[in-house]
């Protein structure tokens, strides 16, 4: 698929961003990666790459017609995890290979996969999607592992950033209580910048996601589309952005659906969905892996 990618945090830890800058060569992907495991988790790129290979995918390269699978990805710090052994960071290679091929449209969410370790300021954090459909066979869809320093909920409640783009109680259908003051603090309580003053340290959180549109968007179109989608990351969390994240927002065009009319302003339409999906989907990976079964 046609992909691009937005980097706004401070610390990040990706792979091959700057090959899906619309200015450089390539412009699709075989497949995106997110990962734990802080830059050990990278690896988790190379057993996708050689999977694929043995698949037969990739770019034709050289006299051999050697095919070089275009494999992008990024990672978020999960090290204090108390799961996280010195064979599990060995073995993110062996990792990718097996959820590649388990890939498919089932997706659990929760505390798995990507966010099996991830915390949301001082609380779970996980894996969370959602989707959104704009009518016309125009889809978009986002897939988060949130880790963000920031906080997802509003001060003294269980009440969700994102609470005005829920759908269908998705996350808990929690809404704030009108006799709460108004949220002005600049640091939640239930964020790790609160214990700023006990060490915390740039580059052990990040939220990372992929949106993807079923619309037919060229590179500058889907970078446009994952730059507008960060948004959703500071309407589902406070702060966002931070030195201490590695936000990173990949976006994915399928080509299937020509933009009709005024192509700027359906572009502009579909980024918009994009960051409101973006935040339901960083609220419910949160959501889910607080729930009794995670």
């Amino acid at each position: 698929m046609v992909a691009s990618v937005d980097v706004r945090g401070g610390a990040p830890g990706t792979r091959e961003t700057e090959a899906l800058d619309p200015a450089n060569l390539v412009g699709a992907v075989d497949a995106l990666v997110l990962s734990g495991g802080s830059a050990f988790g990278l690896a988790a790129c190379d057993g996708v790459i050689r999977t694929l290979a043995e698949q037969g995918r990739g770019l034709l390269l050289g006299q051999a017609r050697i095919g070089v699978p275009i494999v992008a990805g990024a990672i978020l710090f999960d090290l204090a995890y108390s799961g996280m052994t010195s064979e599990a960071m060995a073995d993110y290679a062996a990792l990718g290979r097996q959820a590649l091929l388990a890939a498919g449209q089932d997706v659990a969410m929760g505390s798995v996969g990507a966010g099996r370790g991830a915390m949301a300021g001082t609380i779970k954090g996980g894996i969370g999607t959602a989707s959104l459909d704009l009518g016309g066979g125009l889809m978009v869809g986002a897939l988060v592992a949130a880790n963000p320093v920031g906080s997802v909920l509003m001060p003294g409640s269980d009440c969700f950033w994102a609470w005005p783009f829920e759908i269908d109680g998705e996350f808990g259908g929690i809404r704030p209580d009108p006799a709460s003051p108004p949220a002005i603090a600049p640091v939640p309580q239930d964020s790790k910048l609160a214990a700023l003053q006990e060490g915390a340290q740039a580059g052990l959180n990040t939220a990372i996601a992929i949106v993807a549109t079923s619309a037919a968007l060229d590179q500058a179109q889907t970078k446009r589309l994952a730059m507008m989608a960060q948004d959703g990351f500071a309407r589902a969390i406070r702060p966002a952005h931070t030195p201490f994240d590695g936000d990173t927002v990949f976006a994915l065009a399928s080509g299937d659906i020509a933009l009709p009319g005024n192509r700027p302003l359906a572009l502009a339409e579909i980024g918009s969905a994009a960051a409101d999906t973006l935040a339901r989907a960083t609220a419910r990976a949160v959501y889910e892996a607080r729930q009794p079964s995670r």
